[in-house]
């Protein structure tokens, strides 16, 4: 019998509103001791994503840039100071969720098999994905939750037998 979504996925979602200021989902994240969560607008409605790796990325760019490369030490200098006090005076200005979150959401009904869903992770490069059924989230798999499948004895050998 094929392993299929319900039977491995995360039942309790922990969404955050779009609002949040950028620490607060921060904050929210390690409490949780989780990496991303969903997004919700303001009638609840699961809008996109947000993850440690969209903070990073957003902190990194402010504090980045490709032309760096070509520029004079001298250049680059001044370059890092006007970042400094950008990136400084950004920072009273609070980054909502809205602005650093993946705007996409993919999912797949709760009878979606396990290793199709293996296939679209890996295909889209994605560590959670939601679950639906009449197209309302039920719940999530994370790249935690596909760990479960090979580490239970019984779920991977469901999975070998069924191709």
């Amino acid at each position: 019998m094929t392993v299929l979504a319900f039977e491995i996925m995360t039942p309790s979602i922990k969404a955050v509103p779009q609002s949040w200021t950028m620490d607060r989902l921060a904050r929210f994240l390690t409490d949780n001791e989780i990496t991303g969560s969903p997004v919700t607008d303001g009638d609840g409605e699961i809008v996109g994503i947000a993850t440690l790796k969209d903070i990073t990325e957003f902190r990194w760019n402010a504090t980045r840039s490709d032309a760096d490369r070509h520029l004079t030490p001298e250049e680059h200098q001044e370059a890092r100071r006007l970042r400094m006090v950008l990136f400084e005076e950004m920072g009273k200005v609070p980054v909502e969720v809205r602005d650093i979150m993946t705007p996409i959401v993919l999912s797949v009904d709760e009878t979606t098999p396990v290793r199709d869903i293996a296939n679209i992770m890996m295909r889209e490069h994605l560590h959670r994905i939601f679950v639906t059924r009449d197209a309302k989230i039920t719940g999530i798999i994370t790249t935690y939750d596909m760990l479960k499948v090979i580490s239970d004895e019984e779920l991977t050998q469901r999975c070998a037998r069924n191709d």
